[in-house]
């Protein structure tokens, strides 16, 4: 049974991977915390909403007609009454703990809207790359705040405050999966808030091996493209847009991905607002490897 009083919830996101759905969810009702969980079925063809609420009943199972990618965590952040949300893929969870943790900090950091944990790969256990990227200490670390300063995370793995997460309007349905986070989190920023990455706050991810690369890749390009064409200076939006011209002469997926970013040029141009320059400072410090 889910804890009543609780201050944490997990919402999943999952489409045709059952299998992979159940194994978290074993893992996921064993932590202490108890936290009520969140499944949101986007739109899956293998009786996934019946088969949780017939093996799982005290999930709570939302069924979307069509697959939303991670926007379809919008949908578990709005139905949650909990102040603090921690994403799982239906191949990741948490370490036991870890919410305790994370609710902590929420709690004595007004200003903190997301938590990226310390991710653990596969059965090995390795360390995922990004992790190190948000450590290698490229922002400067405040007293002000916990952890790592970032402005990326991975979504699986990461806990946000709801209400800010919310007053940005959480992922952006266009996007669909690869990338998705980067705008989200210069969005937060940009408005105020602290993201930190917390090494003692720990979840695991088993990658499912159902999953179409191409396609990721695809997504991956035309995301990174609308993300600075909607917030970024035109030089570096120019920037990155030449600088796949040439790999998508040889790539297709570069190539798709090119021309997706194209069908919603007039979106783009009607939605840009620029970041506010220290926000964007920051951003060149961790592209450029320099403070």
């Amino acid at each position: 049974m889910n804890n009543l009083n609780a201050r944490i919830s997990i919402v999943i996101v999952t489409r045709n991977r059952i299998q992979n759905l159940f194994h978290t969810l074993n893992q996921l009702y064993t932590l202490p915390e108890r936290p009520p969980i969140i499944v949101v079925d986007n739109g899956s063809s293998d009786g996934t909403s019946e088969e949780v609420r017939m093996h799982y009943p005290e999930t709570t199972v939302i069924s979307l007609s069509k697959n939303l990618g991670p926007a379809g965590r919008n949908f578990g952040v709005q139905h949650t009454d909990c102040p603090y949300v921690a994403f799982s893929d239906d191949d990741s969870w948490w370490a036991p703990g870890s919410l305790t943790k994370a609710i902590d900090l929420f709690d004595s950091y007004p200003k903190l809207a997301l938590i990226a944990s310390r991710i653990f790969v596969g059965q090995e256990q390795r360390l995922d790359p990004i992790c190190q990227k948000m450590s290698d200490g490229k922002l400067p670390v405040t007293p002000d705040y916990p952890g790592f300063p970032i402005l990326g995370f991975i979504a699986c793995g990461s806990i946000v405050r709801r209400s800010a997460y919310l007053a940005m309007g959480g992922f952006e349905s266009r996007f669909g999966i690869g990338g998705e986070e980067n705008l989200l989190a210069m969005d937060l920023a940009a408005h105020g808030w602290h993201l930190a990455y917390i090494e003692d706050i720990i979840s695991y991810h088993y990658p499912s091996p159902i999953r179409n690369c191409n396609d990721r890749r695809r997504n991956e390009v035309r995301n990174t493209l609308w993300t600075a064409w909607l917030r970024r200076p035109i030089s570096i939006a120019l920037f990155k847009t030449l600088s796949l011209l040439k790999p998508a002469l040889y790539d297709p997926s570069t190539r798709d991905g090119l021309f997706d970013a194209l069908k919603k040029l007039d979106w783009v141009i009607r939605s840009r607002q620029l970041i506010p320059k220290h926000v964007e400072l920051a951003l060149r410090i961790l592209e450029n490897g320099s403070k």
